[in-house]
């Protein structure tokens, strides 16, 4: 079975393609281009690596978010477009699980977080493998929870540098940070997760923002403002 992985929901733009259980071709990126620009050409030039044809893809794995609004659209999009053109299923998995992913061996919780502003973030807790929280919450609440867990936590992401004294800070020995190369979203992990998931029709995949977009934030306060509940 030959499943195309696709994640473009952050900066990092990562493309896999996997036959079986062997990785074929995978392409990461943490360069700031474009992902409507550099996706497609990425994708393109890694089934001509692998000499895979489209329509020999059995399946899609795409990353669903949180992260980028513009970027998880991008590749919900073109996941869902290749998965309805081929006629073939997708599976749609959490950003945050991709990044976890990357630690399946960790003894405590793996903790992948996306930067979100305003000492904000997207945050996934996971251990033993199983989601403990996946969540848009301040920095504040997640290390309080994570400080109470009593656990070693090991954070992962290419954002975790942007708040790491902060994180140090409060976890002190208990936190350890995952390295650059594990800290970058892997589209062959993305597949493996989305092999143990159910999959879905093309229409039916959806982006998964965690919080609302600022155009519905926007019109939410202006019709409290008017009045309407």
């Amino acid at each position: 079975m030959i499943w195309l992985g696709i994640d473009t929901s952050h900066t990092p733009l990562a493309v896999s393609i996997v036959k079986d259980d062997q990785v074929l071709a995978e392409y990461k990126s943490s360069l700031k281009i474009t992902h409507s620009i550099g996706a497609m050409p990425a994708i393109e030039e890694l089934l001509k690596k692998a000499e895979i044809e489209p329509h020999e893809i059995d399946a899609i794995a795409v990353a669903k978010g949180p992260g980028s609004y513009t970027g998880v659209r991008i590749g919900v999009t073109i996941g869902k477009t290749l998965a309805w053109t081929l006629n073939i299923p997708i599976v749609s998995v959490s950003s945050l699980q991709v990044l976890a992913g990357n630690a399946p061996y960790f003894p405590g919780i793996v903790c992948s977080i996306m930067d979100a502003r305003r000492s904000n973030v997207f945050a996934g807790v996971y251990e033993n493998g199983q989601v403990v929280k996946e969540s848009h919450m301040s920095l504040v609440d997640l290390l309080k929870m994570l400080d109470e867990s009593g656990n070693p936590v090991l954070f992962v992401g290419m954002d975790v540098k942007i708040h790491w004294e902060q994180i140090k800070e409060v976890l002190r020995d208990k936190v350890h940070q995952a390295n650059a190369a594990f800290s970058l979203p892997s589209a062959a992990v993305l597949i493996e997760l989305a092999k143990e998931q159910k999959a879905t029709e093309a229409h039916t995949t959806v982006p998964k923002y965690l919080r609302v977009t600022e155009a519905e934030a926007n019109w939410m306060k202006e019709q409290k403002k008017n009045g309407h509940e």
